[in-house]
């Protein structure tokens, strides 16, 4: 459709949409539909096949191919003529990107975004990729198709070649409905609480076989941080700490993996060493050159193993790097509202990475001859540069070994690089910033919501809690205008019902909320979402649950991830959930369900922890002795802080922690593991409970010292 006001040369429906991925095409050639009946219904009146395209805003390569083809008017016309052309945010429909992805995947061997897909009229793929070029390609011996060839092949075996396009269809809806229906392979009767905890450690030492012992991190290049097989690597370092798991034999042990992934990880290029957090992953195998896009999960999850790490060694690096990432999100990621934004992107003005690196020039036209001197040799910028002619910043030199070669003490040159970081902030501040996404994922503020609350919790930063309590409000009073927890905000609208990681990551993050605040409001809604995902996801059939609710549109098939993957899957965080919920209120059948959820894939699990980063750790939850805190006492004054700073100074994952004034009837009836626990000599009073067992109530912080470890 042609624009009625004169100001674009095309606008396709996509102008109606919210999300600025889909908002991003709505002036291409194309005359693409959001997914909706009116596309699908178009394709079968029309015997058309359908294109469908998925990315996401901060996608640099889906860019490129827009600029490419979908930009082209002559490509354009193609699509036009031959198909019904979708465009889809995978961000905003994770059901179609994971359906199709499967299908691409099962037909090339890989998958990735641009993701591009041909459907038959209802739905059902039979050829698919990622991204194409606008025109044939060599690549030594290989041709790699331009997407016009792509486009005329399909419409051509669509149109003559029907039979053999039905056949290969029919077989990949049926590989699809299979992944989704069938059970997970069990292992006889026995329960996931009776395998030995020792086995986790084997599976500790399947990541420590893809350890880079020399750069940190797993693998090769390209390196992402895994920050979930991090986490559980402490979980591992703790129970060997404890003597729970035979003492360790392995070289680098759990820790020392852990922290030599995170210095690097810090140091490298993959962090934002002016403005703070993360970038999406290194092209390297030193964590030098990133894929500069920030996402809102990367940081969310980095923040939480640091902040862990943090409580584990008491080393104030890690605390930095925590606290920076969270400035940044509050900073720039952060909608008036209270919402989190969803992605930055990789570039400005048309070049990657262009707002993040510097020349020498620039350094020193900012700063004072020693402090562009002591800068330049601590991030290592040179004349050569080391990308494209410029500079990013990395860490290449240890302070001290500036400060002797320079002559001057090690706070000296501290305290240089700090005011230089501060004055070349502010002179960055002044370029075209990269573009941002600024819808509002539920799922993804479930993540950063549990981060702050964490944070907040932790590190005693009553602003982080303040932060969180204004996103939950948001999330409770903007995504749910009718009961039903929806996907998506932007523009003021919220829409698309959400999905089970929508539901269980925000449940998630409002626990982590009430363990920071002790407001019962918030485990009363974490319960309610949890019970609410139960009635709409739970796969009764097989355990566990799908990933689209009873009530959603009929797709080919329905979806079920299992695996954790850039964010944990849906299911690993409602074990967690689950397994937490039972923790607080004694309710059997939260643990039965997590229990028959993990029990038939627990050995899948320790054979393949990459895999499973996320939910291996809820079966060490499910596998230790947790350890249940009820604090009773007013949350603001000195003997009941006293009591809660015991255990908010130590990483305790296997635990949960409640806190009421006694006097508080709505604070202690909300939760269970407060009831009928008076004060102890009409103080401040600690009880423990651990294997269905609850100790004596003691009333010190030396005493609860003792308990706690």
């Amino acid at each position: 459709m042609s624009d009625i006001q004169g100001q674009h040369k095309h606008t396709n429906r996509l102008i109606n949409e919210t999300s600025p991925y889909l908002l991003q095409h709505a002036h291409n050639p194309v005359d693409w539909y959001p997914w909706g009946e009116e596309a699908l219904q178009k394709a079968k009146g029309e015997d058309k096949p359908i294109l469908l395209s998925v990315g996401y805003s901060a996608c640099h390569w889906c860019h490129v191919m827009e600029r490419e083809s979908f930009e082209n008017e002559e490509i354009a016309a193609m699509m036009n003529r031959f198909f019904v052309s979708i465009k889809v945010d995978r961000e905003e429909r994770p059901d179609i990107d994971a359906i199709y992805m499967q299908a691409v995947q099962a037909m090339t061997q890989q998958g990735g975004w641009p993701m591009t897909v041909f459907l038959t009229p209802d739905g059902r793929p039979f050829y698919g990729g990622t991204y194409f070029p606008p025109r044939d390609r060599q690549y030594g011996q290989q041709t790699m198709p331009g997407f016009p060839r792509v486009l005329l092949s399909m419409a051509e075996a669509y149109q003559e070649k029907r039979q053999d396009v039905e056949e290969q269809a029919t077989q990949l809806a049926e590989y699809l409905q299979q992944r989704s229906g069938t059970p997970f392979r069990r292992r006889g009767e026995e329960a996931a609480g009776t395998m030995p905890l020792e086995l986790l450690g084997s599976a500790g030492r399947e990541l420590a076989a893809e350890f880079d012992a020399v750069n940190g991190g797993f693998g090769t290049a390209p390196k992402f941080p895994n920050t979930m097989s991090l986490e559980f690597l402490l979980r591992v370092h703790q129970h060997r700490l404890k003597g729970e798991m035979s003492a360790q034999t392995m070289s680098p042990g759990e820790l020392e993996i852990v922290e030599s992934s995170l210095q690097h990880m810090a140091k490298g290029g993959l962090y934002d060493q002016l403005g703070g957090g993360f970038h999406r992953y290194s092209v390297d195998a030193q964590w030098l050159v990133p894929h500069f896009e920030k996402m809102l999960y990367d940081n969310a999850l980095l923040s939480r193993v640091y902040l862990h790490t943090y409580l584990v060694t008491g080393n104030a690096f890690y605390r930095r790097i925590v606290e920076e990432t969270l400035d940044y999100v509050v900073r720039e990621m952060t909608s008036p509202e209270g919402g989190f934004y969803s992605t930055q992107d990789a570039d400005s003005e048309g070049e990657e990475g262009k707002f993040f690196v510097w020349t020498p020039a620039e350094i020193e036209a900012a700063l004072s001859p020693r402090d562009a001197g002591l800068f330049m040799q601590y991030y290592d910028v040179t004349q050569k540069g080391n990308f494209e002619g410029k500079n990013i910043l990395h860490v290449s030199r240890d302070v001290e070994e500036i400060a002797k070669a320079a002559q001057l003490s090690g706070k000296q040159v501290e305290d240089s690089l700090q005011q230089s970081r501060l004055q070349l902030f502010q002179v960055r501040e002044q370029r075209v910033k990269p573009g941002r996404d600024e819808k509002i994922l539920t799922s993804w503020n479930g993540l950063m919501l549990r981060s702050f609350a964490e944070a907040a919790r932790y590190l005693e930063r009553a602003d982080y809690l303040q932060v969180a309590s204004k996103n939950a409000e948001f999330l409770l009073g903007e995504l749910r205008p009718e009961g039903r927890l929806l996907r998506t905000y932007k523009d003021g609208r919220a829409r698309l019902k959400g999905y089970l990681e929508d539901y269980v990551f925000l449940a998630d993050g409002l626990l982590a909320l009430y363990e920071a605040s002790f407001q019962p409001r918030w485990f009363i809604e974490a319960r309610g979402l949890m019970d609410e995902a139960i009635a709409l996801f739970a796969d009764e059939q097989n355990n566990g649950f799908f990933d689209t609710g009873s009530d959603h549109e009929a797709l080919i098939s329905r979806p079920k991830d299992i695996m954790d993957n850039a964010t944990p899957a849906g299911n690993s965080v409602a074990v967690d959930v689950l397994l937490r919920l039972a923790a607080f209120t004694g309710e059997e059948s939260y643990r039965q369900r997590a229990d028959d959820y993990l029990q038939p894939i627990a050995d899948v699990m320790v054979q393949h922890p990459q895999a499973f980063g996320h939910v291996i750790g809820a079966l060490d939850f499910a596998l230790s002795a947790v350890k249940e805190f009820a604090i009773m006492g007013n949350p603001s004054e000195a003997d009941t802080r006293s009591l809660l700073g015991v255990i908010n100074g130590r990483y305790l994952p296997n635990s949960v922690l409640a806190c009421a004034d006694p006097t508080d009837r709505e604070a202690v009836q909300a939760v269970p593991l407060l009831a009928d626990r008076p004060l102890k000599e009409g103080k401040a009073s600690a009880y423990v409970c651990q294997n269905f067992a609850c100790l004596a109530p003691v009333n010190t912080a030396e005493e609860l010292e003792e308990l706690a470890s």
